[in-house]
Order: C-alpha cells, then structure tokens, then sequence
C-alpha cells in the first residue's frame, strides 16, 4: 500500500526506503529458507519470544511470565543481546550489573528473579554454546527478541503481536513498524495477541483469527495487561500509596516514560486519575542531567500538593542508577507492575503446552533417544 495523497511529505521520503527494507528482508529469509545460510539448532529445549514489530508488544512481562513458572521444574537461562547496553561481549548479568554493561530487560529480569541464569550476548549462538558449557544441569534457554535472529533455529518459536498495531495493515520500516514480513508469521509455533481491552469479545477473537491465516500447527493465545499495585523506585520511600488512594485523594500525576509504546499506561492512570500530565522519551533512554531539569520544572508547575511521577518498571532500572544526583527528590517516584492475564482462563493450556515441550525435549530425554 503506498502512501495517500493526504499524508506529509516525509512519508514520500521514507517509502521507498521501506520498499528496499522490504526486499533486504525478503532476500535474507529465503537465504536461510533454503539453507544458503544455516540455522544451527542445539540438544536443549531453546524458546524463541520475539514480534514481528518494532518495540512495544510486552516482550520483558512475556518472558517473565515464563519464568515464573518454568523456574519451579526446570533450571532455566534467559539469554538476550541486551538491547542499548554499551557492551559486546557474553555477560553474567547480577543483580548490582549496570544497565550501561546489560541493559535494562535483562537486569529487570534478574531483579525480579535473582535465582535463574540471565546473560546478554550479541552472539546468540556463542552465548548458547557458552552456557551449555557453564551449566551441565541446564534444562531451558529462553531467547529473548529473537524472532528475526534465524542463525539460532529454536525448538519452540513465540511471536507477539500487539492487538492495536495488527500486522497485517503495518509497513516495512522505516514507514511503518514492522521488522519482518507479515508472511513470516508461519514460523511462530505460539501467536499470542498481547494488549487486548479488557473488554474484548470473542467475536474480535474470531476476526483476528481469520485475519491472522494460521496454519494447522500453530496455537492462538489472546492476552490483556493487569496493572498491579504501585510501588516506589526507591527503598528510601516511607509512603505507602495504593491504587485506591488515587480515586479518592485526586492527585495529579507526571508520568515520565523511556518505553515503545506508553498508551497502555496513560490509559490505565487516567483511570485512577483524571489530572496527568507526561513527559515522554525515546525507548530505552539514558536520562540525562537536562531531562532531570526538564523533568523537575514541569513537576515544580503542578500546583496541587498531592501529586507524584509514575513510570514504568523498564524505566526503574535505569532511574534507579541517578538516584543520588535525581530530581525530584526519590519520595516523589513510584512505578507500576505489570503482569500477563490470558484470556478464557487459557493460561494453564499454555503452561501445560510449554512444559509439555520442555520435558519431551530435555538434554538427557534425547541422548537417551539417540543411544535407543
């Protein structure tokens, strides 16, 4: 689809470089379609996440959904490239790393469960080989936004699509969002549908199963986002405000993001409160000692005593390394957890399904086929 006469003229500029984006991509899957360029596939259970989109379809809350349950029966390893990090090389990432040395998903990850093997590495197959070497016992690789990285060829292959930017009306970048071609959708095993309204009905199921064309081999999974309770950025913090506190007492909040996608959140604050305001910033930014000030000035602004920042637990890792130079003062900082809900009480299904795949396929399960 080419763009309308209606649009600006830098849509015209950007057009044509999606077309050669469009056929870059094209030429490099059909390379690895027919083995001119190999995939290598390794004896371990590897569980690709990963979107057809630039950003925002919920990849970091996926993969910890995974986690959670995957960690109570199987010794797992999250592997990423570590997205914005100043880094190259294979890293351990520890709950003290810098989000400079590994980036901010996969320190938010380690965070949260400081149990389970995190490691970044631009390489994913050295970063494989590198952990079957640390980790005998190994029973799981989760590779985190790795969808187009097909030099890996995993066993189970997650995509993610964003319920408000379907697909198959997107363009190739840089004039629309998508990073792949919609047809590549074939090599998802799992599709799941992230972001739906709460209020989503099963006839928008249905329409987004038809518009989708899945195959027979493929599963169709509809989730939405909960929004926990809020919390502080900051240990130092003495408040304890609830979600309620927020209808009742009429704050005014600034929310400040460094996210793809922010709408989701605004949504759901200006349902605790009608009086925002927000300050925006490009994914996964660096704060610098200017958006401090700029930050600071339009906090100043808002009149009304009662009011706090809210930002995204992404942002967390990241503002949680200027604590000491901060402005706002800490107190004023809080963030709001966000979880994965399926749809039709569809989430033991899924968990059953990747269990299912994870124990036929463990390491010893398939030597002992081999020898057999």
């Amino acid at each position: 689809m080419a763009p309308r006469p209606g649009n600006n003229i830098i849509n015209y500029l950007l057009w044509p470089l999606a077309i050669i984006y469009g056929l870059i991509t094209g030429i490099r899957n059909k390379l690895f379609d027919y083995s001119i360029i190999r995939s290598v596939e390794f004896d371990i259970p590897v569980i690709s996440i990963g979107n057809i989109t630039v950003g925002g379809t919920g990849k970091t809350p996926f993969v910890e959904f995974l986690v959670s349950f995957l960690k109570n029966e199987f010794k797992v390893a999250i592997l990423s490239r570590g997205y914005k990090r100043k880094t190259n090389d294979f890293i351990f990432v520890k709950k003290h790393s810098s989000v400079a040395e590994v980036g901010d998903e996969p320190l938010q990850i380690k965070k949260k469960f400081p149990e389970s093997i995190v490691v970044v590495d631009k390489q994913r197959i050295h970063g494989i080989r590198k952990l079957l070497t640390e980790y005998a016992g190994l029973d799981i690789i989760l590779l985190d936004d790795a969808f187009q990285h097909r030099y890996v060829k995993p066993g189970l292959s997650i995509l993610l699509i964003d319920y408000n930017r379907q697909i198959s009306t997107d363009h190739y970048l840089p004039f629309g969002r998508l990073r792949d071609n919609p047809a590549e959708i074939k090599r998802a095993h799992i599709i799941v549908v992230t972001k739906c309204p709460d209020n989503m009905k099963t006839i928008d199921q249905r329409l987004i199963l038809k518009d989708l064309k899945l195959f027979a081999y493929q599963k169709l999974f509809f989730t939405r986002i909960n929004y926990d309770e809020i919390k502080p950025v900051f240990k130092t913090n003495s408040d304890n405000i609830s979600n309620e506190t927020f209808k009742k007492d009429k704050f005014d909040i600034l929310i400040v993001t460094g996210i793809a996608n922010s709408r989701p959140l605004r949504k759901y604050i200006r349902s605790l409160s009608p009086r925002i305001m927000e300050l925006k910033f490009p994914d996964h930014h660096f704060f610098s000692k200017k958006d401090f000030n700029t930050i600071k000035k339009t906090f100043e602004k808002i009149e009304n005593e009662k009011k706090i920042i809210i930002t995204t637990e992404k942002d967390t890792m990241r503002l949680l390394e200027y604590q000491n130079s901060l402005q706002p003062e800490k107190k004023f900082w809080y963030y709001i957890p966000i979880k994965v809900v399926f749809f039709d009480n569809k989430d033991e299904l899924f968990r059953n399904h990747i269990i299912n795949y994870v124990t036929k396929n463990k390491r010893h399960n398939i030597l002992s086929a081999e020898k057999n």
